[in-house]
């Protein structure tokens, strides 16, 4: 059988063209508020807490006393309602009056929430202070069924769903996004030559001293006179704004499943690789031993193992040097290893310091 190997590279084409402040950056001040809170979901067809989830029968009797309904907690058996946890990300610039999705995860023993609606649920944050309500339809994307004699039929995850715009702001966030003269802009992924880059390409669309690169984090902005009645507009233009970034050389190994994936700037320095692999397999020849007419003997097996090595003829390449992702692909490709032998080829660079680059295996 003739074995194939494939490695996968992605190549990030940076350098030809650009990439926008906007998706590699973010405006100080735009904290986005995480908020989270505990409700009931209801309507569930027998998939719900059993019993012995005490606070989902103590939720649903502190909820019927609100409507002056009292029933003991021991008279309880419903099975559809579940507890869960309610959680969302706000977007600072959402205004009272704005709805977003929302996140639902069962807390209790249910079996499945399809087809259950969301209770009124207040979303508060770290703080205790509530920004928002929820409440809707839930929507697993899957479901899970289940037979008295055991039998299953399940797709997807059917515990966690989402509620599609079931949350309603109530409250402004607090933010101070632009203030006085000017803003900072904020690397999502800190680096020196980026945020320099930033800074050149904002001065020659503005002119100079409009950005200044105080680290490799922070470029610090300021408004020049002539947009200061029209900020928004300037923050738009200068988003939009196309930049190179620098990324650091790297390699990501995963063991378990075999990828490999390649920066554009990974090189490798010249070398000589010589690979060999060794089989190792042990076959078995039962033996059977008859006894003898008339005789009280037993008939007798004996499992005869018989191991064999091979080894696979060794391959050697000698590399003069690869300066980029393409010609590090076809080097190791032209061993004919698998994945899992070019995961160990790439250890084995690292450790010759053949490699330029950083190597993260997950």
């Amino acid at each position: 059988m003739k074995k194939i190997t494939m490695m996968i590279v992605l190549i990030f084409s940076a350098a030809l063209f650009g990439q926008r402040i906007k998706d590699i950056s973010y405006l100080s001040g735009e904290n986005s508020q995480q908020i989270i809170g505990y409700g009931l979901i209801v309507g569930l067809a027998g998939t719900g807490d059993t019993y012995r989830t005490k606070f989902t029968v103590q939720s649903v009797t502190s909820m019927l006393k609100r409507f002056g309904i009292t029933v003991p907690q021991t008279d309880l058996r419903t099975r559809n309602v579940a507890a869960v946890m309610v959680t969302a990300t706000l977007n600072p610039y959402l205004k009272p009056g704005a709805k977003f999705d929302v996140n639902v995860s069962s807390m209790g023993d249910a079996s499945s929430l399809l087809g259950g609606i969301l209770l009124m649920t207040p979303l508060s944050s770290m703080g205790g202070q509530v920004y928002a309500f929820a409440q809707g339809p839930v929507s697993i994307g899957g479901y899970d069924f289940r037979t008295p004699t055991g039998g299953r039929v399940a797709k997807n995850h059917a515990l966690a769903g989402r509620v599609p715009d079931g949350g309603l702001l109530q409250k402004p966030l607090s933010n101070n996004i632009i203030g006085g003269q000017g803003f900072s802009v904020l690397l999502r992924e800190p680096d020196m030559t980026t945020a320099f880059n930033i800074a050149n390409a904002i001065n020659s669309q503005f002119g100079d001293k409009t950005a200044i690169a105080l680290d490799a984090s922070e470029i610090k902005v300021t408004i020049p006179s002539n947009k200061q009645q029209n900020i928004v507009g300037f923050v738009a233009e200068l988003e939009s704004i196309n930049v190179e970034t620098d990324n650091t050389a790297k390699v990501v190994l995963n063991e378990r499943t075999g990828t490999i994936v390649a920066g554009e700037n990974v090189k490798i320095k010249p070398c000589t690789i010589s690979y060999g692999s060794l089989n190792i397999i042990i076959r078995s020849y039962p033996i059977i031993s008859q006894p003898g007419a008339f005789s009280n003997g037993t008939t007798a097996i004996f499992n005869n193992l018989v191991p064999t090595a091979t080894i696979d003829s060794t391959h050697t390449i000698a590399i003069s040097g690869a300066s980029n992702v393409q010609e590090v692909a076809a080097a190791l490709n032209s061993l004919k290893v698998s994945p899992q032998d070019i995961i160990a080829i790439f250890q084995a660079l690292k450790e010759a310091n053949a490699l330029i680059g950083e190597l993260v295996i997950l």
